[in-house]
């Protein structure tokens, strides 16, 4: 079973100015909350860096966040974070989404909700997300290019969403889809992949408590470069798994088929677990490069699993990691 997620406190991860502001923040969200008379309500305003309404349980501290396995535990900059980006439906440059992202509009938006459930259906966004009660997080990410970031998401674990619709025994998998829309996603215009984006989970991994739904960045609403309105974030696997613009998840029997591990298998497989012993066909996964430090600087050891193997290596116990990678 899993070791408990690790702790610890705000003020040794986030620069004090940043931490001041969100103590002040969230001692407002609490207020805005409590009027809304539902301990379970979250306000989600649509516009991307709007502060986000915290709705917890009191019984929680406001200052339990998740420990980023990481030797500098300082979260990258909002600029860094929104500025540089893998989002090939806005384009295949790292500075493409950034750039075109704000055209896409993000209300009204559904999210279809099928297969093998006892609860299914569509969803506007807001009646989906109101029972969800948001946290923030800070998670290593890492992109399979070998680069990294530390990034404080705010959303719910995905375990929430999953036992809400109420799986039935056959679902096996959990697959999700972006929405498809060229007219204000330029980079779909070009079949570098087939469309619309599709990625998927086993069903215990989607369970795991470190499996998380993003709304926020930094006690904000979403930037649309990073997946705004609904994105999924699973911090031991590479990044091309935290599929972003969600407007379908589906419980499945059988694995899917997930677009990069179409697009190229011998490179990118359906698991996607960070381990530095699986060379990427075109380079090496021993070592990352931290986002934000100089070009030269000298590159971090990849950890297994991204440094949650206490909390996943369970999963995969006497799986072949080179087979299923």
């Amino acid at each position: 079973m899993p070791s408990r997620v690790p702790r610890i406190a705000p003020s040794e991860i986030t620069p004090p100015e940043t931490y001041c502001n969100r103590r002040a923040f969230l001692a407002g969200a609490v207020a805005a909350g409590a009027a809304l008379g539902s301990a379970g309500a979250a306000v989600i305003p649509a516009r991307a860096g709007t502060p986000l309404h915290y709705a917890y349980d009191a019984r929680d501290s406001v200052d339990a966040l998740v420990d980023a396995p990481d030797q500098n535990r300082t979260p990258n900059t909002l600029e860094q974070i929104s500025d540089y980006n893998n989002y090939y439906e806005f384009g295949t440059g790292k500075t493409d989404p950034a750039e075109y992202a704000g055209r896409l509009q993000t209300r009204p938006w559904n999210v279809a909700v099928g297969g093998e459930a006892e609860i299914t259906g569509s969803f506007p966004l807001e009646e989906f997300l109101r029972p969800y009660a948001l946290e923030e997080r800070i998670y290593r990410f890492r992109c399979v290019e070998a680069w990294s970031m530390v990034i404080p998401w705010v959303g719910f674990p995905l375990a929430q969403m999953l036992t809400r619709f109420k799986p039935t025994s056959r679902a096996k998998y959990v697959v999700f889809e972006t929405l498809y829309r060229p007219s204000q996603m330029p980079g779909q215009r070009v079949p570098i992949l087939q469309w619309p984006y599709r990625e998927g989970l086993r069903i215990d991994e989607a369970m795991n408590p470190l499996a998380f739904m993003v709304v926020g960045l930094y006690g904000r609403v979403l930037p649309n470069q990073n997946g705004a309105p609904l994105r999924l974030i699973v911090p031991w696997k590479y990044g091309f798994k935290g599929i972003k613009a969600i407007v379908r998840i589906a419980f499945t029997e059988v694995q899917p088929l997930t677009t990069w591990s179409q697009a190229a298998p011998d490179e990118y497989g359906f698991y996607a677990n960070v381990n530095p012993n699986v060379p990427h066909p075109r380079w090496s996964q021993e070592s990352e490069r931290r986002i934000g430090n100089p070009f030269f600087h000298e590159r971090q050891p990849t950890l297994m699993f991204n440094g949650y193997a206490n909390e996943v290596a369970y999963l995969y116990k006497g799986m072949n990691l080179h087979r299923f990678f």
